[in-house]
């Protein structure tokens, strides 16, 4: 039997965080198996799972087997340092990469590592590394991490107060014939049959607001700046396939006859990319704006576009 502290680093994670992080090479199930069993305790009471711990709680771990030896360091050894070199801006406080698509912000669903666990093996000296929010498994660009948790509960401040300006590129197929559109549509989250998760455009879903400026017109298709005021699942997907602009390349909401025939022109995968981040520094307090350019693949493919113009 184990007893660990928290010290102020930890304090305000998930207790089931906690533990995953500690127990390194042990199976989540078992994790959660300990909790439910009431085998964990927290200043020698049972709590929940998703219990917050606090500054100076004393967390008492039961002896776990956990994995062998050289499959725990293989677990703990990175392929390769390849996020870390995507570095768009790294301090004493905060992280942001550049995110390829195709990469998963977290583990889970069938993906063994994403991006947060990967940088936990590139960074091993650090105590607390979070994600300050998500992009979708597809989305590329600049994606933000606190390496403090004052950071993190900080940006998430902003973020509630509308500070933290997020902006994207996006193709969509279609002509769209505004300057400027701002976009209200309430959202709700579902399930399909199969488990999976969806989002919808529906009168008792939570408020969404998308302003969306075009960039330019190309031959059959539209390219949009979208601005999120909000930051709701899927929300630039759905608002606009809502709108009859399907976001080229889009699996869930998108034409997916036409994305077949857009995977044989090139564009293996969704055109979104999160372009921009705006926000105020947790220490600072100094304006600080994180830009990511265009990725190969999608810059290659409006070429081809322009080309069929002649512009």
């Amino acid at each position: 039997m184990t007893t660990a502290e928290v010290d102020e680093e930890g304090a305000g994670q998930r207790l089931d965080n906690f533990l995953v992080r500690r127990l390194k090479g042990v199976p989540k199930s078992h994790v959660y198996r300990l909790l439910r069993t009431g085998q964990v305790r927290v200043n020698s009471r049972r709590v929940e799972a998703t219990y917050r711990l606090q500054s100076g709680d004393r967390v008492r771990i039961p002896p776990v087997r956990t994995a062998a030896p050289d499959l725990a360091r293989a677990l703990r050894r990175p392929a390769a340092p390849i996020l870390g070199r995507k570095a768009i801006l790294e301090d004493d406080w905060l992280l942001a990469i550049d995110k390829p698509a195709g990469v998963a912000v977290h583990g889970g669903s069938g993906v063994s590592r994403g991006v947060i666990e990967q940088l936990r093996l590139e960074r091993p000296a650090l105590r607390f590394l979070e994600l300050v929010h998500r992009l979708d498994r597809e989305t590329s660009g600049v994606l933000l991490l606190a390496k403090k948790r004052s950071a993190l509960t900080g940006l998430h401040q902003q973020m509630r107060d509308g500070m933290v300006e997020k902006r994207y590129l996006v193709l969509v197929a279609g002509h769209w014939t505004h300057a400027r559109r701002s976009v209200k549509l309430p959202l709700a989250r579902y399930l399909t049959a199969e488990g999976e998760r969806r989002v919808s455009v529906e009168a008792g879903g939570m408020p969404s607001h998308t302003e969306f400026t075009l960039q330019r017109h190309l031959p059959g298709f539209s390219l949009l700046g979208a601005e999120l005021k909000t930051g709701r699942t899927h929300q630039i997907r759905v608002h606009l396939a809502h709108l009859g602009f399907p976001i080229a390349g889009d699996d869930k909401y998108g034409d997916f006859t036409l994305n077949k025939a857009l995977a044989k022109r090139g564009l293996k995968r969704m055109f979104l990319h999160a372009a921009e981040l705006g926000f105020r520094h947790p220490a600072s307090g100094e304006w600080v704006r994180l830009t990511a350019p265009l990725p190969p693949d999608l810059t290659q493919f409006l070429a081809s576009l322009e080309s069929e113009s002649g512009q």
